[in-house]
């Protein structure tokens, strides 16, 4: 196919096409890597029947532990299989009530998230960003680009829980800030039919407030778009042209419309069942308690870790796949 003259004629379905063939080789080699871990430590058993060695028996040891380590981290990379899973992200941080207290905490998650993406390597790219009065963030939406970015950053939709000796109070007092995730994925325009009448929309030109160089805050270059019958706004900054920016903030209005558009489906077809799911704020999915001892507890998934640098740092892995495992455990039930 990669040889056909006019493979490169659609740029955009030409790095589609590349990007799910380096993802199938990546399952594909690590399927073959597990079968050579096995052949290993089937030898070495084997060895072992007529020399029992210390030193030998205490390496396969390990190597049993580490194949099942990769082992589960093979399950899980099959198992993200949802119709969107594979595509890239689109995830905005917005603080709850509490000022400069939650605006920190925001600012602290988009550390964590960063840290997170470029540990698995994937792609960050800030389209909006809205810095706080005094600190923070009041606002910030990220581009995340890498296979499967979706599939496991939506294990971090909902309300993140703060708890802390506050660095903003003189009298040294305890502090709870909450901050909102939202992640939906980021759909190419061949992926889905979203038909958005002009009529419909506002857009505005604003100059850019987040870094971006020189370029920043000497024009208009920064586009705002609001969708009337929805009130759904989006905001778009990063390139450097309007034009540019206006083509992202369009690309994620359909992404945006779309996602409401399965929700709706997916209310209408829980008020069938007769289930009640939590929308919005609701209850936080995860604490993070740095005072009066540390903690980082996922109440979805009771995962936790007292590991508060690390978690902050990015090391968030383990409470994302023990979500998306409980999420495969209760459709298989």
């Amino acid at each position: 196919m990669m040889a056909d003259p006019t493979f490169w004629d659609d740029q955009d379905k030409a790095q589609e096409i590349i990007d799910k063939n380096n993802a199938l080789k990546t399952i594909v080699n690590a399927y073959r890597g597990l079968e050579s871990e096995i052949e290993d430590m089937e030898t070495t058993r084997e060895l072992l029947l007529d020399d029992d060695d210390d030193d030998m028996k205490s390496d396969l040891e390990q190597n049993v532990l580490d194949f099942k380590a990769n082992l589960d981290k093979f399950e899980l990379q099959l198992l993200l299989d949802g119709p969107y899973d594979a595509n890239d992200a689109i995830m905005e941080l917005h603080p709850g009530a509490g000022g400069t207290e939650s605006q920190d905490w925001t600012n602290m998650l988009l550390r964590m998230y960063q840290r997170y993406c470029e540990q698995k390597g994937f792609k960050v790219e800030i389209a909006d960003y809205l810095p706080g009065d005094e600190a923070g963030v009041k606002s910030v939406t990220l581009i995340v680009k890498g296979h499967n970015a979706y599939g496991y950053l939506k294990a971090e939709k909902g309300v993140h829980r703060l708890v802390r000796i506050s660095p903003f109070d003189s009298s040294g007092r305890r502090h709870t800030s909450f901050a909102s995730c939202d992640v939906i994925p980021q759909f190419n325009n061949t992926e889905i039919e979203i038909d958005i009448n002009p009529d419909d929309i506002n857009v505005d030109t604003f100059r850019a407030s987040g870094a971006g160089g020189q370029h920043i805050n000497k024009t208009e270059s920064a586009i705002r778009i609001t969708h009337q019958p929805t009130g759904i706004v989006v905001n778009n900054q990063n390139e450097r042209s309007q034009i540019k920016n206006r083509e992202a903030a369009m690309k994620t209005l359909k992404a945006k419309l779309y996602q409401l558009k399965i929700e709706e489906q997916e209310q209408e077809m829980a008020e069938i069942r007769g289930e009640q799911k939590e929308i919005g704020w609701g209850s936080q999915i995860r604490s993070y308690v740095f005072h009066p001892y540390a903690m980082v507890k996922d109440h979805r998934t009771n995962e936790e870790s007292g590991k508060v640098d690390a978690v902050m740092d990015g090391d968030i892995s383990p409470f994302i796949e023990a979500y998306l495992r409980s999420q495969m455990d209760h459709s298989e039930s």
